[in-house]
């Protein structure tokens, strides 16, 4: 239960922290804080395979996605300044981090190893290829593709949907990507100076 009140109150605040930071990169650091905690609320469900989902696909591809929107939405708009060299101080922080996460996978498998499996009810004790199993694979196939298809094809349709406008919003601020306005008004431009240049 104390577990569940933390990963709770880091969803929460993780959450809040994407609707409230001032710069999108900073939303997408809290959205992949909440992924993560949200993958472990999963996992001390016995839902390993959904968490593993979880960070595989939302954390790994739909992060990189936004973070590509993003840097899209930010290229040619104004020029890139080099601020100051923040990767040694993150050195430490992440090398803990790793090295506590090591730590933990290392504990828990010569755990597992010595004491054994715990007894439990049916539904979590079962393997996650089992059917009828809480978080298991062919639970979550079947519901993906019966109950809730049109809503996974509406979510792929609106990130494709999302990538394109994104691309043509920024196309008109990039040189090599010239929209029908501006090749206008170069060529407007062009008989200006003609006929300025026929005055002189």
């Amino acid at each position: 239960m104390i577990g569940f009140i933390f990963l709770s109150v880091v969803l929460i605040a993780t959450a809040v922290w994407v609707v409230t930071a001032r710069k999108p990169v900073y939303s997408v650091i809290g959205l992949l804080a909440h992924f993560g905690a949200l993958a472990a609320m999963y996992i001390s469900l016995s839902a390993e395979f959904l968490g593993v989902i979880q960070i595989i696909v939302y954390s790994g591809a739909i992060l990189v996605l936004f973070t590509f929107v993003i840097g899209l939405l930010s290229s040619g708009v104004d020029s890139i300044t080099v601020g100051p060299d923040r990767m040694p101080k993150a050195v430490i922080p992440a090398g803990l981090i790793v090295l506590g996460s090591l730590g933990l996978t290392a504990y828990g498998v010569l755990h597992a190893a010595t004491v054994g499996p715990r007894p439990g009810p049916s539904a979590l004790a079962a393997q996650a290829g089992d059917a009828n199993a809480f978080g298991s694979v062919a639970d979550f196939g079947k519901a993906l593709f019966t109950v809730h298809l049109l809503p996974f094809e509406v979510t792929a349709l609106v990130l494709m949907v999302a990538v394109i406008g994104v691309i043509l919003m920024t196309a008109s601020n990039t040189p090599l990507g010239a929209t029908a306005a501006q090749a206008a008004k170069v060529r407007r431009e062009m008989r200006e100076a003609i006929v300025r240049a026929g005055d002189e």
